[in-house]
């Protein structure tokens, strides 16, 4: 009775809807077992599926450029998603990955053997793959695989010192991602000119709008953002939006990818600020005890939940942030845990434990990085360390030293 009280109060409040479950891509890339069996190099190559990053980044600064070459040329989805390789080589592998599976996709276009609808899927995942390859973008990951994962940098990752990574929530995978605006596309304007805050929604959207804001607040810092879709998003708001069972999958990607910016050359030495929306919180919940060395902060917004009954519990070393809007529809579904539905405690929460960020002029689930709104000028404040100007959540009435009260002692 609890559990369909649960399932009702749910439905009922944020209007989800019946949706296929998605499976859940983990494991090696495609051509892992190509890799394990190579011998060109007269040495085993790191197992995919089992070598540490560290490992990864020792085995690849012994190799002369010529041998790193071969290895991308031979296994270009491998090598593209081996966290710990170093950055400019994923992108050069992933360059090449995506040529490839355009070509294979464009072959089935043509393929008169395949219904008509399947040619038009091929077609149609063809131009996705050009659109990322359009553009000089720097794909450091691609996994074609099911609904395809991608990563993306936007900035210059290599001479970088302050870095932030995304992490989206549902409805995001290869489609929803290649129809985003290039990288380095200037996220401009205020809130009456955003073109909607869903033009900021999507991974490329977040990332080009964090980067401007960045470059805007410290323009001679070197700054990067990477958009990070590297796990298995929920589709609508179906049950596995309500589960876990993506983000324990999702999980230990983010834990190995980060690990993996820390070990890798080319990446930068100081710890990325994570920021998780959505969805994406829940994955980020569920790898915060593994993340702490890796990421200096941890900053969910329109979360559902974090798994977590408290900052305390995600036994992390990272400082821990949230943000929620009055606008945001999440605010009205039920913070609860029960028989494996819902997320738990609101993150946003005021006995959470999170220091709580202002949301100023964000409209609804999807704006939290429009332009001109004070969570994206918020987020790059927190990216670049100037914690003097992060602004708290605060009632309407409070004093301006109320709006620092969550950083007092970080100052």
């Amino acid at each position: 009775m609890a559990a369909a009280l649960a399932v009702t109060t749910v439905a009922g409040t944020a209007g989800w809807a019946v949706a296929h479950e998605q499976p859940a891509v983990t494991g090696p890339p495609p051509g892992a077992a190509a890799w394990r069996a190579d011998g060109s190099l007269g040495r085993a190559l790191p197992d995919p599926a089992s070598a540490s990053p560290a490992a990864v980044a020792r085995f690849f600064a012994d190799l002369s450029g010529a041998e790193r070459r071969t290895l991308v040329a031979r296994h270009p989805l491998v090598v593209g998603n081996l966290d710990g390789a170093p950055v400019t080589l994923r992108y050069a592998a992933n360059a090449r990955a995506l040529a490839a599976e355009r070509g294979r996709e464009l072959a089935r276009a043509r393929d008169r053997g395949l219904t008509t609808q399947g040619r038009e899927r091929a077609r149609d995942r063809a131009d996705h793959y050009a659109a990322l390859l359009a553009g000089g973008r720097h794909i450091l990951a691609f996994d074609p695989r099911d609904r395809g994962q991608v990563a993306e940098v936007f900035g210059d990752l290599t001479r970088a010192r302050r870095l932030a990574v995304i992490v989206p929530g549902s409805d995001i995978d290869l489609a929803a991602y290649a129809t985003g605006s290039p990288a380095g596309t200037p996220a401009t304007g205020g809130p009456g000119a955003r073109g909607g805050a869903e033009a900021y929604r999507t991974p490329v959207g977040m990332a080009g709008a964090l980067r401007s804001e960045l470059v805007r607040q410290a323009p001679r810092t070197g700054t990067a953002v990477i958009s990070w879709t590297g796990y298995s998003t929920p589709v609508g708001l179906g049950l596995d939006a309500a589960t876990g069972r993506l983000a324990r999958a999702g999980a230990p990607r983010l834990e190995r990818f980060l690990a993996g910016l820390a070990s890798a050359d080319g990446a930068p030495a100081a710890p990325p600020a994570v920021f998780c929306h959505s969805y994406g919180s829940v994955v980020c919940g569920l790898a915060a005890h593994r993340i702490g060395a890796d990421a200096s902060d941890l900053v969910v917004f329109g979360s559902p939940g974090m798994r977590a009954d408290s900052a305390a519990d995600l036994r992390t070393r990272a400082r821990v942030w949230a943000a929620r809007d009055g606008s945001d529809w999440i605010g009205r579904v039920p913070h609860i845990e029960l028989f494996g539905l819902g997320h738990g405690a609101d993150p946003a929460g005021g006995d959470f434990g999170a220091r709580r960020l202002s949301t100023a002029r964000v409209e609804g689930h999807a704006g939290y990085l429009a332009p001109g709104t004070e969570s994206v000028r918020n987020f790059a404040r927190l990216t670049l360390g100037d914690f003097g100007a992060v602004r708290c959540a605060v009632d309407a009435d409070a004093t301006e030293a109320d709006a620092r009260e969550c950083v007092d002692d970080l100052l």
